[in-house]
């Protein structure tokens, strides 16, 4: 009885081990049809891998941009006032509630923002004041960072400012030209001034580029004769906390202003975000499809081909398990070797995507939709990254595998050792 069931362990072991043997001679008896679909995963999937990294790429640096440069993270503001603009609509106590918020773990800082006209030479132009705190900005802000030519702002230097760079071309000037500002101050008084220009900006917003004069906060105060609050808070969360928590507790913490998310004040660019991600998930799928029709193609074709082989070997016993278990194991090994091709002969081009990107020119950043991104696309290539197209090739592969496979399965033996 013992000698008995370990006689049929041992054949179940060896006609395991055949079935592995003859699905790896099954994949190499058409040689070129073999080497064709493979490599026609391989590149699929390498294509798919290097389309998805550069999307999300480009997703996470127009973010980044966003947050870095222009928004932050959540914005507050006193009540109406981005309805309807106004000097004399601050949030008063500004100093008291960045410190509430600091310690909450979020990073902030305060912008004071006023509407004037700059002019240099026979030109003018219609300008926004923006009055920062240095130190703190840097703090949530990388705009200082983001310079085509001379310096970021000094408070040394109560006299030099830092302009768009549209706005320096429309004024026809540029570092260490004069500058003259006109503006209405909160007392009434006409605010004008000479400034130097300290440095000219690359692309970071549309708004910033067309008309943003940048000063430090006790210019901006003298100026624009203000002795406290600020028109604008920006506020970066910490990492721990995503958006909408980080809003919540932004909101308790000053719930007579009127606080809103990077995606609440710009919600064409939220949308567009989010629905590129759909698009990446489409694009990767008709990929996915034409591979699969070719799979289906090339399995069946190896099927027809060995009809007669099938009938002897279901009429040898071989069951309809076993038949489909064979067609899975020639499909898996053809698919294991894409994958395999496509990751390491793919490598090189997924490290030249992520460590170089892909130039769209210009050295001053490229505008979209009102928001400056860098003109070179970086890839974001990982295992996470790549996870995804490699699953779905697996999938797709397997569905399009399981017609061929019951085909082949429930083929009658008789009328198969019969075929011509």
């Amino acid at each position: 009885m013992l000698h008995a069931r370990f006689r049929s362990v041992l054949l179940k072991r060896r006609s395991a081990i055949n079935v592995y043997k003859m699905a790896w001679r099954n994949v190499w008896r058409n040689k070129r049809r073999t080497i064709v679909t493979i490599a026609a995963m391989t590149l699929a999937l390498i294509v798919t891998i290097c389309y998805q990294g550069i999307v999300q790429g480009y997703l996470d640096n127009m973010e980044r941009n966003l947050l870095d440069y222009a928004v932050g993270d959540v914005q507050i503001f006193a009540p109406d006032y981005r309805d309807n603009p106004s000097i004399y609509k601050r949030i008063i106590d500004s100093d008291s509630l960045r410190k509430k918020l600091e310690d909450a773990g979020f990073k902030a800082t305060e912008r004071l923002l006023a509407a004037g006209l700059g002019a240099a030479g026979d030109t003018s132009s219609g300008v926004m004041f923006i009055g920062i705190d240095i130190e703190r900005d840097a703090k949530v802000s990388l705009i200082y960072t983001q310079l085509i030519s001379g310096k970021w702002l000094d408070d040394d230097d109560r006299n030099g400012v830092v302009l768009g760079r549209r706005l320096a071309r429309t004024l026809d000037i540029t570092t260490g030209d004069k500058l003259v500002v006109l503006g209405q101050a909160s007392d009434g008084s006409m605010a004008n001034e000479i400034f130097s220009v300290r440095g000219v900006l690359k692309g970071v917003s549309d708004s910033a580029d067309r008309s943003g004069i940048f000063m430090t906060s006790g210019t901006f105060r003298n100026l624009m004769a203000i002795s406290d609050g600020a028109h604008q808070m920006i506020v970066r969360r910490p990492p721990e906390l995503d958006l909408s928590s980080a809003a919540i507790k932004v909101r308790s913490l000053a719930p007579d202003a009127d606080v809103k998310t990077w995606r609440e004040i710009m919600p064409t660019i939220s949308s567009m975000l989010d629905s590129t991600q759909g698009m990446i998930a489409v694009m990767s799928f008709i990929i996915y499809i034409a591979i699969g029709i070719l799979i289906l193609n090339a399995m069946l074709m190896a099927v027809f081909e060995r009809v007669r082989e099938l009938g002897i070997m279901k009429a040898l016993g071989f069951g309809p398990t076993g038949v489909v278990a064979l067609i899975f194991l020639e499909t898996a090994y053809q698919t294991g070797l894409a994958i395999v091709s496509a990751l390491i002969g793919g490598a090189p081009l997924f490290w030249y995507l992520s460590k170089y990107g892909i130039s769209m020119g210009g050295d001053t950043g490229i505008a979209m939709m009102g928001l400056a991104w860098d003109p070179v696309w970086y890839a974001v290539i990982s295992v996470e990254s790549t996870y995804t197209p490699v699953s779905m090739l697996i999938f797709v592969v397997g569905m399009a595998v399981c017609y061929p496979a019951l085909k082949a399965a429930y083929i009658n033996p008789i009328k198969a050792i019969q075929y011509h």
